[in-house]
């Protein structure tokens, strides 16, 4: 379980979010979205310790999987080298990684499909081959919380949708307790089971299930555009609800 309880974080005399309170079990997953420079990204460093807390208390176990926005170069490591560093902790500081590790390591690049990874260049990788080995780096902590920030931000719609697969894959698991931040309404619908929603404005932060989270009322006021449904088709025929803004789209003929 991670989340926080009665929790505050200021800066100076700006104040982030206030007395807020909330927690993800293992089995569920949580999208927080928010508008720019609202503290999605402050408030994840919140609950993984980061950032130290006004006022309240954070519950988290003592090591989380951690994805970054953006995922340092790592010059001349390789991928499976990459994944290798969230095995850190049980190494401690002088620790050399053993078999076991490096067989961690190689486990996680198998559950997040990127074993081609392994022996590629950190640095000559795309955007979206370094999310995978972020990801395989997180599950090679073997904690039992994944967090991550903006995971689609930096790539394009191929890869953000492989990487919406992987998350929902991993919350269907049903033994992790995810949270990832993100600007797109329709990735929590994708894969998330609760959304917490950073309201503008002083509005203060609401949470709870997807199904009454993502609706356009909430998010109409959350982002100051109005939203409404669309119907799409899904992959094999099915039709799915997308939430958008009204500006999207065209007029019909």
């Amino acid at each position: 379980m991670i989340g926080l309880d009665k929790a505050s974080v200021a800066f100076g005399s700006r104040t982030l979010f206030k007395d807020i309170s909330f927690s993800v079990p293992v089995g569920r997953s949580m999208a927080i979205l928010g508008p720019n420079g609202r503290g999605k990204t402050t408030l994840l460093r919140a609950l993984l310790g980061f950032q130290p807390l006004a006022s309240g208390r954070r519950h988290a176990p003592k090591v989380a999987g951690y994805v970054p926005q953006h995922g340092a170069s790592q010059a001349k490591l390789s991928g499976l080298e990459v994944v290798v560093m969230g095995r850190a902790v049980q190494l401690g500081l002088f620790g050399q990684p053993s078999a076991a590790d490096r067989e961690a390591a190689e486990a996680a690049l198998v559950q997040v499909g990127a074993c081609s990874l392994a022996n590629l260049r950190y640095d000559r990788m795309s955007g979206g081959q370094r999310q995978m080995v972020l990801i395989a780096r997180a599950l090679a902590t073997g904690s039992p919380v994944l967090v991550f920030d903006e995971p689609t931000s930096a790539l394009d719609l191929g890869n953000q949708a492989k990487t919406l697969e992987l998350l929902d894959t991993l919350r269907l698991r049903r033994d992790f307790a995810i949270i990832f931040t993100t600007h797109d309404p329709n990735h929590a619908l994708a894969a998330s089971d609760d959304v917490l929603l950073m309201m503008p404005g002083g509005g203060g932060e609401i949470h709870g299930p997807v199904s009454q989270m993502i609706e356009p009322d909430k998010l109409s006021e959350l982002y100051g555009v109005p939203m409404r449904w669309v119907e799409v088709n899904g992959p094999t025929g099915e039709t799915r609800r997308a939430i958008l803004p009204a500006f999207a789209g065209t007029e019909a003929a």
